[in-house]
């Protein structure tokens, strides 16, 4: 009878932590979502944006070394298109932070990241990669972060 009354115990107990962790909340104060523009025949721009909470910024691609997780995309190679370019970013935010000293560049609200491709494929197919990037609000900031994502794009 003791046996039963501890294991009810420790059932009991690993329903409340399971119950406990379920309801803590993850934030992501960054939602990713992707399209193409077909600017060209054989060219195309794939659109990366980033919508952020309000109170939070996140960090440009643009920053010097030393400071903040900066936005990175890393694009998976394929014989099916080839980068031209870097991927281009909106006007950011520049401020000095005290914390880093230096001087920085943040998005706020929305962030827009374009990266041009020349086209290879005839058929239609699709990029996958990541997004790397790190986001602060007035008090904190939150671990980097590392996102995949996966853009369907016409062919030639």
């Amino acid at each position: 009878m003791n046996s039963s009354f501890r294991l009810k115990n420790l059932i009991f107990s690993v329903l409340i932590l399971i119950s406990g962790s379920t309801s803590a909340q993850i934030l992501q104060p960054v939602k990713w979502s992707y399209k193409t523009e077909q600017t060209a025949p054989g060219e195309a721009t794939l659109i990366l944006t980033a919508t952020i909470e309000k109170g939070w910024h996140l960090y440009s691609q643009n920053i010097a070394d030393g400071g903040p997780i900066k936005t990175t995309f890393t694009f998976t190679p394929s014989a099916d298109y080839e980068l031209v370019g870097k991927a281009v970013e909106g006007k950011a935010y520049e401020f000095y932070d005290k914390n880093f000293e230096m001087q920085l560049a943040y998005f706020s609200g929305e962030a827009v990241f374009k990266q041009k491709i020349k086209i290879i494929n005839p058929k239609t197919f699709n990029i996958s990669g990541t997004v790397e990037f790190m986001v602060c609000d007035d008090e904190k900031c939150l671990p980097p972060t590392l996102v995949d994502f996966n853009i369907k794009v016409a062919g030639l």
